[in-house]
């Protein structure tokens, strides 16, 4: 039974680290080596670096940093976009460091199924910030990131207190994300043309929808034209607020 109970607890530690460091890294490690600093949590031997003072203090900054600027409409997604390369591999590593020095085999295997969850959580992110970030009003992007701060606190808590329970709510997270993501794709597309843009992989060129021709520097603007004209069939915005909105997005494009 012990047996049992320490194999739960250290696969909802695994899948828990590596599924929070998808949405927000830093939080990952500043609860982990603070909480293994005061003896609030056991941390592996392969993870008792994270209770270092100077890593705990690296993770403190910048999750302050992170805390501000995933606030704000457009710059969470590029430190989205900045942090694709970041967040999965660091997930994949925390995940095998969670089994500890068992088997060669066993590490890796743990930092596949940990970086395959955090690219998962991660790209749900990001793939949500930038379909609000067309979103005209910036409280929805306030409330997701407070939404995310909270689910990694909450996820990671239950994740070590009750292993069974966070299990269960991640197979049903990673469906919902199996679900959303196909939808959530023209903007994922976005995020990976900038990165690889940045990078100078790739160049810029046009892009197609339905057919049409349509400049990549423009998938932006009628993505922000689509939402607008979604919280105007719901309701949420005046036919003069739609047309103020519409003109200004319009304007931003031409200047």
């Amino acid at each position: 039974m012990e047996t049992y109970e320490a194999l739960l607890a250290t696969v909802a530690l695994m899948m828990g680290t590596a599924w929070a460091s998808g949405i927000n890294l830093y939080a990952v490690l500043l609860v982990l080596g603070w909480g293994g600093s005061t003896g609030h949590i056991a941390l592996p031997e392969e993870l008792s670096v994270l209770q270092d003072p100077l890593v705990i203090g690296a993770a403190g900054v910048m999750y302050f940093i992170e805390f501000f600027i995933d606030k704000i409409p457009g710059m969470d997604s590029v430190w989205d976009s900045i942090h694709t390369f970041i967040r999965i591999p660091a997930g994949a590593m925390l995940a095998a460091g969670t089994v500890g020095d068992v088997t060669p085999a066993l590490e890796i295997a743990a930092g596949i199924l940990g970086g395959g969850i955090a690219a998962t959580s991660h790209a749900t992110k990001a793939g949500t910030r930038l379909f609000l970030n067309t979103s005209p009003e910036p409280f929805t992007n306030w409330s997701a990131s407070l939404t995310g701060d909270v689910l990694v606190l909450s996820g990671l808590w239950t994740a070590l207190k009750h292993p069974e329970i966070f299990l269960i709510l991640l197979v049903i997270f990673l469906g919902v994300s199996i679900w959303l993501l196909p939808k959530l794709w023209r903007f994922i597309k976005i995020v990976f043309f900038k990165i690889g843009k940045l990078l100078g992989f790739v160049q810029a060129s046009p892009a197609t929808t339905n057919g049409a021709v349509v400049p990549a520097a423009d998938v932006l603007q009628i993505a922000a034209l689509e939402r607008l004209q979604e919280l105007k069939d719901k309701g949420a915005l005046t036919e003069h607020e739609f047309e103020q909105q519409k003109n200004k997005i319009l304007k931003e494009d031409v200047s």
